[in-house]
């Protein structure tokens, strides 16, 4: 019960199309499945390890470091605003042959995303919170618990359901919006492109706004 609980955890958390999953779409669009699940596969891993941050509870380290928190915000939100830019070049400059062909290892797809992930440590906060909802999870009988109440098998079954539900998103988002892909005219695709993009580039403006003002 408690996996499924996780499964549906990361599910939630991972569902709310951000500049990660606008990111997931324009690459399952302009380069395939294999690179936008690639994509979401990197956020999946970065929520898993938040997840297990927020199971040992060691976000107390982040609100004792603000300036990490500002810096890691800023720097993620640039990031944003530089990928959105070169997105926006590619789909408005490359010929049509080139946009079918292009690909991209998939494990530099997989790192950008992981580290955008990673670029907000409140993430931490929202795993504490829902952790908290599932209720007290005593160690299990003969073992010795791990810190916070938890035992080991409980972490790594509560880190392993958070990052199945977050992969099971990014599947689905990725393998619809691939199979899409063949039957959308490219004007359409260059447009999503377009549109994420520039939703790609407020979202990273934002970011370093909000992680700039914690200096005010």
């Amino acid at each position: 019960m408690l996996f499924v609980k996780a499964v549906a955890m990361g599910f939630c958390i991972a569902a709310p199309v951000g500049a990660i999953g606008m990111l997931c779409i324009q690459r399952s669009l302009s380069r395939g499945f294999y690179s936008g699940f690639a994509t979401g596969i990197g956020a999946a891993c970065a929520d898993a390890f938040y997840g297990l941050l927020g199971a040992l509870g060691v976000a107390g380290i982040v609100t004792a470091l603000p300036m990490l928190t500002v810096v890691l915000k800023a720097a993620g939100g640039a990031f944003l605003v530089w990928m959105a830019w070169t997105i926006a070049r590619a789909s408005s400059t490359a010929p049509a042959a080139v946009q079918e062909t292009q690909r991209s290892p998939v494990a530099r797809d997989f790192l950008t995303t992981f580290a955008l992930t990673l670029s907000n440590p409140l993430t931490i906060f929202s795993f504490i919170a829902a952790f908290a909802s599932l209720g007290p999870l005593p160690p299990m009988p003969g073992e010795q618990g791990a810190p916070g109440g938890f035992s080991m098998a409980l972490m790594v079954t509560m880190v392993t359901g958070v990052f199945a539900g977050s992969a099971v998103w990014w599947l689905f988002l990725s393998g619809l919006t691939s199979a899409l892909r063949t039957k959308l005219p490219l004007a359409f695709t260059r447009g999503i492109s377009l549109f994420s993009a520039v939703a790609i580039a407020a979202f990273g403006v934002v970011q370093m706004v909000t992680g700039l003002a914690r200096l005010a």
